[in-house]
């Protein structure tokens, strides 16, 4: 049988989990957290590269749904808004900060071996 299988739900949930915290904007939104503290929308903003506004909402929204990051408003003016990794989120750290590192240490080869594929793909039409 294979490992899958014996999955509960045949990995349903794990897929959903995985589909949360495995999605590029996630793993940098945690790892930003993790590794800075609490920020409000504007620092993250500015410290997710190549993400849009609308882009960081759904996925602070998503964070939040799921219980690793928390949304407290404070009652000043002007409105300070601050988001925080729970502890379910930040544990989480370790693995993101890994599969960042991962990344960081493999990109030439990746980036060697896309170039190959698509060389290939272009020759073969």
């Amino acid at each position: 049988m294979h490992p899958c299988a014996a999955w509960p739900d045949n990995g349903r949930t794990i897929r959903e989990t995985l589909d949360r915290v495995g999605d590029k904007w996630s793993v940098l939104v945690i790892g930003i957290l993790a590794m800075s503290g609490p920020l409000r929308f504007g620092e993250l903003y500015q410290r997710v590269p190549g993400i849009s506004q609308r882009m960081l909402t759904l996925t602070l929204r998503h964070l939040q749904r799921d219980g690793l990051l928390t949304r407290t408003a404070y009652a000043e003016f002007p409105p300070r808004i601050e988001y925080r990794l729970t502890a379910l989120g930040d544990s989480l750290r370790t693995v993101v900060t890994a599969l960042a590192q991962w990344a960081t240490d493999h990109d030439d080869e990746i980036e060697a071996a896309r170039n190959e594929f698509d060389a290939d793909t272009s020759a073969r039409r």
